[in-house]
């Protein structure tokens, strides 16, 4: 049984790769205080989490409620150290294709997975962590992925106005917090610029790490660069040209291979 259960559940595009980046880089380092899993250690519960926050339905929900039972239930003991798991998708969706308007079914999610964690460690504390970001910055942020990853043709200008609602942080928090039986934390990616570890950090003051061996972890910078402008307009343009989606993907990728030529 884990001294304690930390759930990073999200939220998209607020800086949970790095804080992923860092705890895989750091595996081996951390093995005396921290246990993790990280969402390549659970495709099949994040299927279903993104499942439920688009169909709403009771059997994607207790699809959630098996699959996380399945992940804690093959956990070695580990009396001594904190559990951390972390995946963006435990929140659902990223909202911005189709329907999907907003981050409301992370509450449910979020108390599906909290009462499981009880039911599986009654004894030991667990919280749940959002990182999170500015409103205007996530809501472009998310606008370029999707035109990277989906088939989005709308302006920027009609996505905001569309999905703003998904940027509202604060108020998706709160319906968290009224929603599950266990504290909820969260740290602003604008407040993490300073810190060593940026957004790892503030997870880490909840694992308790000690001093001695948060020294020496080593901080992970992104490796890949952003796509300019250029680019993210040509693949906009792409999304509009293209109704088929094997050309259309065929004619992104020779954008992003000439794009990273320059």
């Amino acid at each position: 049984m884990p001294k304690r259960v930390v759930i990073h559940a999200g939220f998209h595009k607020a800086g949970t790769t790095s804080v992923q980046q860092t705890l895989r880089a750091n595996r081996k380092l951390l093995m005396p205080a921290v246990a993790m899993r990280l969402k390549g250690q659970m495709t099949k519960l994040l299927h279903a989490t993104r499942g439920y926050s688009t169909r709403r339905d009771a059997l994607t929900l207790a699809k959630v409620k098996h699959r996380f039972d399945v992940l804690l239930d093959r956990m070695p003991p580990m009396p001594h150290r904190c559990l951390v798991i972390s995946a963006e998708d435990l929140s659902g969706q990223m909202p911005g294709r189709g329907d999907l308007m907003d981050y409301s079914a992370t509450p449910i999610l979020m108390d599906a997975i909290s009462r499981k964690t009880t039911e599986l460690f009654p004894k030991t504390e667990h919280v749940i962590y959002f990182s999170t970001c500015r409103p205007d910055a996530w809501l472009k942020s998310a606008y370029w992925e999707h035109v990277r990853s989906s088939s989005m043709t709308l302006d920027f200008d009609q996505f905001e106005t569309k999905y703003s609602a998904a940027a509202d942080f604060d108020q998706i928090i709160a319906q968290t917090k009224d929603a599950v039986p266990c504290p909820v934390h969260y740290a602003p990616l604008e407040d993490c610029v300073d810190l060593r570890l940026g957004p790892t950090d503030p997870l880490l003051d909840l694992c308790d790490v000690p001093d001695d061996l948060r020294a020496q972890i080593v901080p992970q910078s992104k490796v890949s660069t952003p796509d300019s402008d250029a680019v993210l307009l040509a693949l906009l343009e792409a999304n509009r040209a293209y109704a088929d989606s094997d050309t259309r993907k065929a004619a992104k990728q020779e954008i992003l291979a000439q794009g990273a030529q320059k």
